[in-house]
């Protein structure tokens, strides 16, 4: 695995909030992560454990406090605004668990928006988002807004839209939070064809220890340290 490229590289990564307060509180007490090229990653932990505060750092939407963090090769804490906001938009794909898709947009204009943002010109960017939207089996919805979807197609146009700009990585939060077990597995599913056919990489923030299972490798988070690192089987439930 040492062969592969690294992606996410965490070294002693603290979180504390109320700096210098009487009630500085520290969430993360000196993390090490390292997640490499081609990965699947599942992140698991009660509420409480810091996992949310992880996803932050890891999504780049949040700084540490102390320790370094180098994303696909970025060193994330010498980033400025200007650039974290690009790392976000063309370096992480996100899934969320409310999916935030656009209103009253049509699941084709919430899938071209990170290239909008991209600069990538309007051919090009209407093309790859009938593609990616073909890809998670939602072709025949590209006109619908997402009021007019079920939350299983709604999670399938976001992972859509996360994989719009090639994204080194994949960070889905509670992907399967707001779906019945029937659409989970549908929604599951295609985030194994993403890794096993497109080589990507995902880190999976879940408290569901039966999802966790379907990664290679799984994480677990307790009162804001790592416990324990142990194998999955990679692969769909059996």
């Amino acid at each position: 695995m040492s062969t592969r490229h690294p992606i996410i590289e965490m070294e002693h990564i603290v979180k504390r909030y109320y700096l210098g307060q009487p009630n500085e509180l520290e969430i993360l007490h000196g993390l090490d992560l390292t997640v490499y090229e081609g990965e699947f990653v599942a992140i698991v932990g009660e509420s409480g454990s810091g996992k949310s505060t992880l996803m932050n750092i890891i999504g780049v939407l949040d700084r540490p406090t102390e320790g370094n963090y180098f994303l696909d090769g970025v060193d994330i804490l010498k980033a400025g605004r200007k650039q974290l906001a690009q790392i976000r938009n063309q370096k992480i794909g996100f899934v969320f668990q409310n999916f935030n898709l656009i209103g009253r947009t049509s699941a084709l204009k919430n899938v071209e928006l990170p290239m909008l943002y991209a600069g990538i010109e309007k051919k090009e960017r209407i093309a790859r988002a009938k593609e990616l939207l073909k890809q998670v089996g939602m072709e025949d919805r590209m006109k619908h807004q997402p009021n007019e979807l079920s939350g299983g197609q709604k999670q399938r146009v976001a992972i859509a839209r996360a994989m719009s700009n090639h994204p080194a990585l994949l960070l889905a939060d509670e992907p399967t939070g707001a779906l019945d077990s029937m659409t989970s597995r549908t929604v599951m599913d295609l985030f194994h064809d993403l890794h096993e056919q497109e080589k990507m990489t995902i880190v999976l923030i879940t408290h569901s220890q039966q999802l966790a299972l379907e990664a290679e490798r799984i994480i677990t988070l307790q009162d804001g340290c790592i416990v324990s690192e142990r194998k999955g089987y990679g692969g769909r439930a059996r």
